[in-house]
Order: structure tokens, then C-alpha cells, then sequence
């Protein structure tokens, strides 16, 4: 692909250059050399986006005996192999489900939560180890090779803590979980990670909180995914903040502020080295900013878009709501998910011109997607929905079974605690 690349490039330049003396030939190449860097990445961009266009159902996860929306998914991340073998899903029957990567046969379910399970995360260098946030006010390690139902570590937060959102970073060093707004408090809550496979380990206390910088209840938490002092936390507050915790204290630890003027629904890394940042909110919008700006005269907004239902033209159907967002790194490219009310996926691509829709993926779910996973390593998607399936999408796939699964929508078991799709946001702007 790379030699494909750079040879087109230098078609271009002999077609539009027929008569170059021979001595010129390396001036030639280094004034053009941009051109040729252009062309590569615009042709590796419209390779992901062909890829992307092209998935098909790879599998699908058996039905399970109590059916329930599967409101996050993820990936194992072995330090040793590209091959993932895990997959967990959080569910809204307040369970965690886990399931062999490549079969998506089932293979155990935690359930001994007493509250409302908040995200599902894999340690990064232990694919064993996963955790979950829950209202309850604690968030929990699991060793998914084990059947017990009991927990290798727990994370316990403060007495009025109710934590809606979590992630763990890079380094496997902190945990660092959001909470809901009670009374006047809303706080970043930080743990130490070290010792998760230490079962007789007792309960952890937190290493210290964040309170000042959002109002409101933190709907969402991304650590940075090479540096472990990075993070950024989201907000209905609007507020997205990218911290450096590094620092001595809150103050000196916020390195910026950006605001969505709506309530965050989801938040991610992305760009070269990661110093973008961008965010999702409940009215199905969407901001994104460029942090290494921070310290210049440039604008740090790179686009700005009130409604994506409105800017991306998505067939007949439509787009109905946004469900998250991923950097590709071959692509150097941001896309977000979104979908229809009956099950139709649309990847979007993001440029600072705009949105475009890149594909549809249709005959897969029955209602509404509310969760996905993307896999770097063999280029295929993971979702899951409000009808309880669990699929797996690879590029030109044929799916062997012949059954098609009938519409498995049911009702929520669980009441989201974030007010989505309420228009009276609007009006909360900070």
C-alpha cells in the first residue's frame, strides 16, 4: 500500500511535469514532497473509509436468558499479543457479560451489583482484569477467568458518592470514577490501581477528589491513551476539562476548559499524539478542539456542529442520534457511530470542513445501538444494542448462520440517569 501510494504520487508529478532535467530530479522530489505526503494519506483515508464501507456480520452473540440493553462493550488489550481474547459488555440489568473475542460464545456473567453498572474497562496489561463503576459508590475489579461472583478489588468512593462514569489509565495506575450531583457536590474521584490481581486485597480508599471544576453531574471520563497524567472529564454541566493530575492541586492540575454549551454524552482523544480532544452531547451535537492550540494565537475549535442529524445527509432513514466517536490511527482520521431507531448503523467522517457519512451497516440490529467497540487490530467493529444483541462486523463478511434473528427490543430495566434528549438542556448553558 505504501509503495502503491508513493508510485501514483509520482505519476501525478511526471504527468504533469513531462520535460525535468535529470539534474533537477532530487529538487523535483523535495519541492513536490508535500504533494506526495498529500496524495499517500488521502489515499490511506479513502482505503479505511472503503474498509469501513464494507463490513459485514461476522457473528453474532446467542440470546441470552434475560434479555437487556448492552450499554458498553470492550475489548481485552494483552500486552503481549495483537489478539484480543475477551469480550465485556455492561448491561442494564446490572451485569457484567463476558464473551470468547472471536466466537462470541458467552462465557460468565457478575452480577452481584446492587446499583446501576456505569462503563466497562479492561486493565491494559492484564486482559483478565476488568472493571465497571457503579451507583452504589464503588467500582469494582473482576478476574474474568474466574466464575466467582466475587470481586478481586474494590474501589470504595465517599458515603454520598453515586458514580456515573469512570476509566482507568494507561498505565493501569489510577482509577478515577465521576459522580452524580448531590446537593451542591460533584466530584472526580481518584484510586490507586496497583494490586488489582491481589485477591485478599481489602477495600481501596481514594487517593483524593476534584470538586471545583464541574457543576453538574460528570457524565463521562477519558483518560489520555499514551500519557497516564492526562484526562478528560465531561459534564451536563457543558464543561469538558483536560486535566494533568501530575499536578499539586486542582487549580494548577486544569489545563483547559472547553464548553459544549450542552450536556456531554460522550468525550475522546484524538489527532496526531492525541492533543485533540471532542465531544458528543445529548442534543445529538458535536465540538471539537485542538489543545496544542492552548498556548498560541490560533483557535483552538477545530468544528462545531449543533446538530449532526442536520449536517449529515444519511438516506432515507436518517440519523436518529449519535452514540460515540473513535481516532483511527492508520487513517489518522476521527469517525463517529451513529444510527436509526431501528438498528441501522452510520460511520461518519470527521474533517475541520465537515461531516460526511461514510457507510451504513444495515441488517443487523433491530432497535436502538447504544454501544461499540472498534478493533485496531483486524479492523472490525463490535455492537451492541437495545434488542440484547451482541454482533461482531468484519470488512466483507458473510455471516454462516442462516437464521435472522427476530426483534428482540424490550423494556429498560433501568432508567438512564442522565436526562437524554431533553430539550430544556438548551436553556442550562453555563
Amino acid at each position: 500500500d505504501v509503495i502503491a501510494g508513493f508510485l501514483y504520487a509520482i505519476i501525478i508529478l511526471v504527468v504533469f511535469h513531462p520535460v525535468v532535467d535529470l539534474i533537477d530530479n532530487f529538487n523535483l522530489t523535495y519541492k513536490y514532497a508535500p504533494l506526495i505526503i498529500i496524495t499517500f494519506e488521502m489515499a490511506a483515508v479513502e482505503k479505511v473509509e472503503e474498509q469501513l464501507a464494507s463490513l459485514r456480520i461476522a457473528k453474532r452473540s446467542e440470546p441470552s436468558e434475560e434479555p437487556a440493553y448492552l450499554l458498553d462493550i470492550d475489548l481485552s488489550r494483552p500486552a503481549q499479543s495483537e489478539n484480543s481474547r475477551f469480550v465485556a459488555v455492561s448491561c442494564s440489568s446490572k451485569s457484567i457479560r463476558v464473551y470468547n473475542r472471536e466466537t462470541l460464545h458467552f462465557l460468565r456473567e457478575y452480577s452481584s451489583h446492587p446499583g446501576i453498572l456505569s462503563g466497562v474497562r479492561f486493565a491494559r496489561a492484564c486482559d483478565s482484569a476488568v472493571f465497571s463503576a457503579c451507583s452504589d459508590g464503588t467500582v469494582k475489579c473482576w478476574d474474568v477467568r474466574s466464575a466467582t461472583q466475587k470481586p478481586v478489588q474494590v474501589f470504595s468512593g465517599y458515603p454520598s458518592n453515586v458514580f456515573i462514569s469512570f476509566d482507568i489509565s494507561c498505565s493501569d495506575l489510577i482509577v478515577c470514577a465521576g459522580t452524580e450531583k448531590v446537593e451542591q457536590d460533584t466530584f472526580l474521584v481518584f484510586w490507586d490501581a496497583r494490586g488489582i490481581t491481589d485477591c485478599a486485597s481489602s477495600a481501596k480508599e481514594p487517593l483524593g477528589v476534584y470538586s471545583e471544576s464541574h457543576n453538574d453531574d460528570i457524565t463521562k471520563i477519558c483518560f489520555h491513551p499514551v500519557e497516564p497524567n492526562l484526562v478528560v472529564s465531561g459534564s451536563t454541566d457543558g464543561l469538558v476539562n483536560v486535566f494533568d493530575i501530575n499536578k499539586d492541586n486542582e487549580d494548577d492540575a486544569l489545563i483547559s476548559t472547553c464548553n459544549s454549551d450542552s450536556s456531554v454524552s460522550f468525550i475522546g482523544w484524538s489527532g496526531k499524539d492525541y492533543k485533540q480532544v471532542y465531544c458528543l452531547t445529548h442534543d445529538e451535537g458535536f465540538c471539537w478542539w485542538d489543545t496544542a492550540q492552548l498556548d498560541t494565537e490560533e483557535p483552538i475549535t477545530l468544528l462545531r456542529v449543533l446538530d449532526v442529524r442536520d449536517s449529515v445527509c444519511a438516506g432515507d432513514q436518517g440519523l436518529h442520534y449519535l452514540v460515540g466517536g473513535w481516532y483511527h490511527e492508520k487513517a489518522e482520521k476521527l469517525f463517529l457511530v451513529g444510527g436509526t431507531s431501528t438498528g441501522n448503523i452510520h460511520l461518519i467522517s470527521c474533517g475541520t470542513d465537515g461531516l460526511g457519512l461514510v457507510g451504513t451497516l444495515c441488517g443487523g440490529h433491530s432497535a436502538t445501538v447504544r454501544s461499540f467497540c472498534w478493533n485496531l487490530a483486524d479492523e472490525s467493529l463490535l455492537t451492541g444494542g437495545e434488542d440484547a444483541q451482541l454482533l461482531l462486523w468484519k470488512p466483507g463478511a458473510v455471516e454462516r448462520s442462516l437464521t435472522k434473528k427476530a426483534s428482540l427490543k424490550i423494556a429498560s430495566s433501568v432508567q438512564k440517569r442522565v436526562r437524554v434528549h431533553n430539550s430544556s438542556l438548551k436553556s442550562r448553558k453555563k
